[in-house]
């Protein structure tokens, strides 16, 4: 629960008072390999923040292809965040790629908090900042204008430790390439 704390309360500090109230919503919960958090379709009602493990989030192409969007290793919040405000249907699935452990809370009461504790609400304003707008505008251009090559340079850097937890097939879904480029880029390198 400490690496949860340290995580959240770097978008803002919270009060002890705070952090009792969501620490009450808020259980532990794992999933295996290939379940999912949330299936295409559903209406998702869970956040989760993954303690140990991996997600990944994405949807089936009309034509069958599986198209990665994101990843959410350790000490990310895994979430369907636009189906969970609009209370509609994920057009997303996110499945664990690995045994996954993750402390999850249900969305509508983490709301309910945001209107009782104002370091609370400004926590949620500073995510959704940085997550939806700062983060979310240059990979949308990355992945209009960039060359695969670079836009793998890129997610060597923002993840790391995650080539050797993957297969191939995935992260080129996630660079929108394919394979045999994403071979042919490392072969380069």
């Amino acid at each position: 629960m400490n690496n949860f704390w340290e995580k959240v309360t770097m978008y803002h500090p919270l009060s002890d008072e705070s952090r009792q109230a969501w620490g009450n919503i808020i259980t532990s919960r794992t999933y295996k390999r290939h379940e999912t958090l949330v299936a295409e379709g559903q209406v998702p009602r869970l956040v989760a923040y993954v303690v140990k493990g991996l997600f990944s989030q994405y949807y089936t192409a009309p034509n069958g292809d599986v198209v990665i969007k994101r990843f959410f290793p350790e000490t990310f919040l895994a979430a369907s965040v636009s189906a969970m405000l609009t209370q509609s249907p994920s057009q997303f699935t996110i499945k664990a790629l690995e045994n996954t452990t993750v402390l999850v809370y249900h969305f509508d009461e983490f709301k309910k908090l945001t209107t009782l504790y104002p370091d609370i609400a400004a926590l949620y304003i500073r995510y959704l900042e940085i997550h939806w707008v700062i983060e979310k505008e240059p990979q949308e251009i990355s992945l209009r204008y960039d060359t695969g090559k670079s836009r793998y340079a890129a997610f060597l850097q923002q993840f790391p430790a995650l080539e050797h937890r993957l297969k191939q097939h995935e992260i080129a879904s996630y660079l929108g390439i394919t394979p045999t480029q994403l071979s042919r880029i490392r072969a380069e390198l």
